[in-house]
């Protein structure tokens, strides 16, 4: 223990100086020193006098936050005996001292929890210990209102921590307490909570009473946590809200049948202040949201009616929505009516016409207030666009009176989102809706569902709303005295028609479209095109950002839907755009796209969000309308002047940093997919296209020939010279183009590149284009890197990227400590690029590796050696942490312990356990893709131990090589890591939710070969943790796994496994299901 921590008085007075201090320093330091207390042997002790004695709620704050550090740990756990008197402690310390501060109390109840979620499955004396919670909390309950705060806080807070996986336990054993929690205790929780809640209600509650108030409160959280818990282990991700079905155990019925349950909270609702009636609604969401198959028909018709009345009450009273937290969940609850029942349920309710009615006007009455609440709007589209859809499916005889409604709802979103243009002008400080494109978009997409519901309605109001604001503003375009405010406001209101003609014609995927609706769209997308007319015209004086992107969001929709082979070409549109404006064909109308694509590169190049969607239009065209394309002598024009001076984006000196050239990959992409149409083995052509490049290349070499240059324009030249590259690399995936590629590249300008690696290896932003570049040119796309017979072009080319890997890997770890928050875009990033560059080079199967050892050629070892070196110089934690880094490193690992094996075993011991546990930890990940490649990489380790034992148990004449010998070595001196991961795939496959089971088979049979004994104790310990009834049936899956199965690794044998394993799994499950056991092996929660 560090001196200057003695005394209480001084970890008072640091808990002090860490909470109040506002001079950072002093905190910092105060930090360290507490870091270190909560390290020291005695902290346990210590901070029971914390607690005892402490004089300050800091000290006791920290007292219980160390506590809850020790009990979680997982090296070294705390003993049962200690772990229970804590438990104890805590309780009698709540129940002796009501006066605590808030954030001592809660921390007291957080370790509380914690011990008991951790403590689960421990047993004292054929007893579990820390299950008793209800029990443990009765004497609170039956206190006056400040204990019994404390007692619903408990559980509120168990029932959420054991709802809650922590990265630092494996999720199988997360998942088995929350289980084994589920069918034990947490019915009785919700129900003890709905019968306080029940009595609270019936009290007539004091509303003036604040502690009356704070026992409200927690009984909802209690009620909501239990309605909120993960019952099947389904949600990883608490953000979304997208996981519409709250799977209620069948054990629960009785309490959703029983109507009270629902009536409870809709009277709370209305009878509690409206500070509360958010958590009242939560509750009801998720009630509404329970999964349909608790119930039969009747019953379910049933409990849907009870839910629309109390919804209509809530219509009928609205006083309460105009709190923006009671609105917003009641959209929530809206919202869940139609995600949870059908329309053909709905319509069968008793009130149903006048509850369909009070939600349109709702709906309605919401849209025209756009500016209040504007996140809730979401959730009331997103009904009515389930509504909309249901419309041609629905088989009952009620009337849905959709026809009616859906309209005044579409009618009222257009024309609210008109009003507010002039509105936001007008006034300082209102935020634009059009300014978040992910609102707008999100927005649109179910309007694109709503609009098409009586289609002609539509269509009507958005011709007259159009050619009323377009007339406008041509009339104000033509007056010498119109003023900018106008102007303004008349372009606001057509960009957001723009977007919904651009919607509502993209809704056509989802309905079966008639011709008349077709002629409809014609009718609209003639006027847009019309209007684009006018507005390039004015672009040399003036452009609107906004409209323009609702132009290009407008072309991507219509793209989507009429251009391209699936259209048909006698579709009414066509003929609507010949007769108005003359485009007779796709062609022309392609040509039409290729204009405006061509003009927004001219005049907006200096805008990025309008420069790259302008470029992913032409990408997606290039993509699908090729051969046509390519006919337009405008795309020829584009073939043969991609030049700065007719595309500004191009140019050097205009991007404020270099990030911003990423849109030239796209451009590059599309002009390279163009050029391929007709280029065949045409080189005079490709040397044609590729003149402004050989141009950049020949001024960045020319710089670097000379000791003084201007860095700055010698990096922009070049990260734009390799993203245009990278751009052409990626079109080009067929080998006459490829080869044309490569032969330009290599050997003039490979040089150039890895000259910037070496100069500015430091700068991500250079270095991270380069070897973009690098690793897209030996990605053998499509089999394009086919070498000739007599080439040893593949071969050059790897030593290039044996170069580049090298050269980058020594120079970056040469970085010294970078700070966490930049670790990634400094370092990591890089790395992740060099090791998928290796992986590409490795799997291409375009050179033959053996032949650079044979010839003393050392670069496949300087580039597996600098792979090394970068591995080690990242933390385990950081391999996990950064899915792209992950999946990079997991991929080559594979291809590594595939074809390298001989590689892997002659590395040091050190690097060879690094490696193993970073697999172990890989497969528990939960990305599958990392899962899967963990998997392959040990079934490749595996099969080559289990190889290399049987030829040394064999009598033959050939020594093994002194790798193998080496690695075998390392592997029986270190049993244990191999065992870990038998012990991990048998866990994850008889616990877990398993998706990858043929992948995680394959490995498994070498581990049970390779630790017989170990597996068979395993195997007796798993057994003998079912309860004394199930032992025999578990005893049998397991002889049954591993019937007919033969000592060896042959692809016969894997396969009989693998069946087995399938068979074996569904038998423990089945045999699991019955069971409210745990598994209490210690392998088996390691």
């Amino acid at each position: 223990m560090a001196d200057h921590v003695q005394s209480l008085a001084q970890l008072e007075n640091l808990c002090k100086q860490l909470y109040e201090t506002t001079d950072t320093t002093t905190r910092l330091q105060a930090e360290k020193a507490l870091v270190e207390f909560t390290n020291s042997p005695d902290c346990l002790n210590k901070c029971q006098l914390l607690l005892e004695r402490g004089s300050s709620s800091y000290s006791q704050l920290l007292a219980a936050t160390c506590l809850t550090k020790l009990v979680s740990r997982t090296n070294n756990p705390l003993p049962l005996e200690q772990r229970i008197d804590i438990r104890n402690y805590v309780l009698n310390y709540l129940a002796t001292r009501p006066k605590l501060a808030t954030f001592v109390t809660q921390a007291l109840i957080q370790l509380y929890a914690r011990i008991t979620k951790l403590g689960w499955f421990d047993c004292q004396k054929d007893d579990y210990v820390f299950r008793n919670a209800i029990t443990d909390v009765t004497r609170f309950l039956q206190d006056s209102v400040e204990y019994c705060i404390i007692g619903v806080t408990i559980l509120s807070q168990l029932t959420n921590e054991i709802n809650q996986a922590d990265t630092t336990h494996p999720l199988t054993k997360h998942r088995k307490i929350a289980s084994s929690f589920r069918d034990s205790s947490l019915f009785d929780i919700f129900t003890l909570s709905c019968n306080l809640l029940k009595q609270a209600s019936g009290k007539n509650l004091n509303l003036n009473d604040e502690s009356q108030h704070g026992l409200l409160m927690q009984l909802l959280k209690l009620t909501h946590n239990c309605l909120n818990f993960d019952f099947i282990g389904t949600s990883t991700d608490e953000s979304s809200d997208d996981l519409c079905t709250v799977q209620i155990p069948t054990s629960w019925r009785s309490a959703f049948l029983d109507s009270s349950t629902l009536q409870l909270f809709f009277d709370l609702y209305h009878s509690i202040p409206p500070s509360f009636s958010p958590l009242v609604l939560s509750c009801l969401v998720q009630i509404a949201s329970v999964r349909r198959s608790l119930f039969n028909n009747a019953e379910r018709a049933k409990f849907l009616s009870h839910l629309v009345d109390g919804v209509k009450r809530i219509l009928e009273n609205p006083q309460s929505l105009s709190d923006p937290n009671n609105y917003h969940e009641f959209c929530r609850l809206l919202a869940r009516l139609k995600s949870n029942y059908q329309l053909g349920e709905l319509v069968k309710v008793e009130n149903y016409p006048e509850v369909i009615r009070l939600i349109a006007n709702f709906t309605v009455t919401s849209l025209q207030h756009w500016e209040f609440a504007p996140n809730s709007v979401h959730y009331l589209l997103s009904l009515w666009q389930r509504l909309a859809a249901s419309v041609p499916y629905v088989k009952a005889t009620e009337p849905h009176m959709l026809e009616t409604y859906t309209p005044e709802v579409t009618k009222a979103y257009i024309t609210s989102r008109l009003e507010s243009v002039h509105i936001i002008l007008s006034r300082d400080g209102l935020e634009d809706p059009l300014e978040d494109t992910g609102l707008v978009q999100q927005q649109l997409d179910q309007l694109s569902t709503i609009g098409r519901c009586e289609y002609e309605k539509t269509c009507a109001l958005l011709v007259q709303l159009f050619d009323q604001s377009a007339q406008s503003f041509q009339e104000l375009l033509q007056s010498a005295t119109a003023s900018p405010m106008d102007i303004a406001v008349q372009e606001g209101r057509l960009t957001w028609l723009v977007y919904i003609i651009g919607a509502v014609i993209g809704g056509r995927v989802s309905f079966a479209s008639t011709d008349e609706q077709d002629a409809m769209d014609g009718e609209l997308v003639c006027r847009v095109l019309q209007l684009m007319n006018l507005t390039d015209s004015r672009l040399a004086q003036a452009g609107n950002e906004k409209l323009e992107l609702a132009m290009l969001s407008f072309f991507e929709q219509f793209r989507k839907i009429y251009i391209g082979d699936q259209v048909q070409k006698s579709s009414k549109l066509y003929r609507r755009l010949s007769e108005v404006l003359g485009l007779n064909d796709e062609t022309m109308v392609l040509s039409v796209f290729i204009g405006k694509i061509i003009t927004n590169l001219k005049y907006w190049g200096r805008c990025e969000p309008i420069t790259s969607k302008t470029l992913q239009l032409l990408n997606d065209l290039s993509i699908g309308s090729v051969r046509k394309l390519v006919k337009l002598s405008a795309v020829q024009f584009m073939l043969n002047n991609h030049t700065s001076e007719h595309f500004s984006f191009l140019g050097i000196n205009n991007q404020s940093n270099l990030t911003d050239m990423r849109c030239r990959t796209t451009f590059y992409t599309a002009l390279g997919r163009l050029l391929m149409v007709d280029l065949g083995e045409d080189e005079d052509q490709y040397e044609q296209f590729m003149l402004p490049l050989t141009a950049a290349f020949e001024a960045v070499a020319q710089m670097f020939s000379t000791n003084t240059f201007n860095e700055q324009e010698a990096k922009r030249t070049l990260v734009g010279l390799v993203r245009d590259l990278r751009g052409i690399a990626f079109a080009f995936n067929a080998k006459t183009s490829f080869m044309m590629l490569f032969e330009w590249i290599y050997p003039s300008y490979m040089p150039i590149l890895q000259r910037a690696i070496e100069l500015w290896y430091h700068d991500p932003a250079c270095t991270t284009p380069v070897l973009k570049l690098m690793a897209e040119l030996v990605h053998n796309r499509s089999q394009r890197l086919q070498f000739d017979v007599s080439s040893p072009n593949g071969i050059l080319l790897f030593r290039e990227t044996s170069k580049m890997i090298t050269m980058y890997g020594n120079r970056i770890l040469t970085l010294g400590e970078v700070p966490k928050d930049q670790v990634y875009a400094l370092k990591l990033k890089g790395i992740s690029i060099c090791f998928s560059m290796l992986k590409a080079a490795l799997s291409g199967s375009y050179v033959n590796f053996g032949v650079f050892r044979l010839y003393g050629d050392d670069a496949l070892d300087n580039a597996l050696q600098t792979f090394i070196k970068l591995l080690l110089s990242i933390p385990h934690s950081d391999l996990l942490d950064y899915p792209k880094l992950s999946q990079s490193y997991y991929s080559l690992l594979e291809v590594l312990t595939q074809d390298h094996m001989n590689f892997i075993a002659s590395l040091e011991p050190h690097v060879i356990m690094y490696i193993l546990s970073s697999i172990s930890e890989g497969l528990t990940a939960l990305d599958t893709m990392v899962c899967t490649g963990c998997c392959s990489c040990l079934d490749h380790i595996v099969t080559y131990l289990f190889k290399q034992l049987s030829r040394s148990t064999k009598k033959r004449t050939t020594p093994l090589n002194q790798e193998s010998d080496r690695f075998l070595h390392i592997m029986q001196q270190h049993p244990e890591m191999i065992q870990q991961m038998l012990s991990t795939v048998l866990n994850i496959i008889i616990f877990e939710d398993c998706r990858n089971q043929w992948s995680m088979s394959r490995p498994l049979l070498g581990l049970i070969l390779l630790n017989e004994k170990y597996f068979s104790d395993l195997r007796n310990s798993i057994v003998n943790s079912q309860p004394p009834e199930k032992q025999q049936a578990m005893h049998l899956c397991f002889e049954n796994l591993m019937e007919g199965i033969e000592r060896n690794l042959l692809t016969k044998n894997r396969d009989r496994f693998t069946q087995n394993l399938s068979a074996f799994r569904r038998e423990v499950n089945d045999s699991m299901k019955n069971s409210t056991y745990g598994v209490n092996s210690n392998d088996m929660m390691s």
